[in-house]
């Protein structure tokens, strides 16, 4: 299993919406850029990816599970591009910042800090596991 790392703007889709999905999951499309879209290409089911409320909020607010690989967006006219299909998994107990991620120097190294626009990332398993912990979740 890898882990990573999916953005949202919450006034677009918020993690509450995702929750309300159920069992059945969303389609997670619209992704245009070509670094994150490789990163969907490489997703598995059961991959775990912490939800991320981008521009309002700049927080991780949960963790969504992988339950369909790439497939064609049906957003994209051309078909280049590739979503996903995922489904809610539960809440963080506390919302994780990017403030508070960039004061941890374990977690400097991030695309979160580095890539700052990059949409889905990978997220390496010691920075899952420092990431729930901040989160008072343990894992």
């Amino acid at each position: 299993m890898k882990y990573w790392l999916l953005k949202s703007e919450p006034d677009t889709w918020s993690i509450d919406q995702q929750k309300k999905a159920n069992k059945k999951g969303v389609t997670w499309d619209g992704v245009r850029n070509y670094q994150a879209a490789n990163n969907l290409k490489k997703m598995k089911i059961g991959d775990l990816c912490f939800f991320y409320h981008s521009n309002i909020g700049k927080e991780i607010v949960g963790i969504i599970e992988v339950i369909k690989t790439a497939f064609i967006d049906p957003t994209d006219k051309i078909n280049k591009f590739v979503a996903i299909q995922v489904r809610f998994k539960k809440m963080l107990k506390k919302p994780v910042s990017l403030k508070n991620i960039k004061k941890n120097k374990d977690l400097k190294h991030l695309p979160l800090i580095k890539q700052s626009r990059l949409s889905v990332m990978p997220i390496d398993s010691k920075s899952w596991k420092i990431i729930n912990k901040m989160s008072n979740i343990s894992k």
